[in-house]
């Protein structure tokens, strides 16, 4: 199983714990994105977290190539 297929599964079983303790699944996905933020953290930069961040930012439109993509 890939890292992404096992992020997602893995996400899925927390937005259904959450829900089954009354939390709806964005307080969920903020806690998880805190929790991510902290792992990276651990070995990056700040200005390496919030240039990543920023990437997925900018790229959130799953319909448009990446910036740094040709046509």
């Amino acid at each position: 199983m890939s890292a992404y297929k096992m992020a997602k599964a893995v996400m899925a079983q927390g937005i259904e714990q959450a829900g089954a303790e009354g939390y709806d699944e964005q307080a969920f996905a903020r806690a998880m994105m805190t929790e991510v933020i902290a792992v990276y953290r651990r070995a990056r930069s700040m200005d390496d977290i919030a240039s990543e961040l920023k990437f997925l930012a900018d790229n959130l439109d799953e319909d448009e190539e990446y910036a740094f993509m040709r046509p």
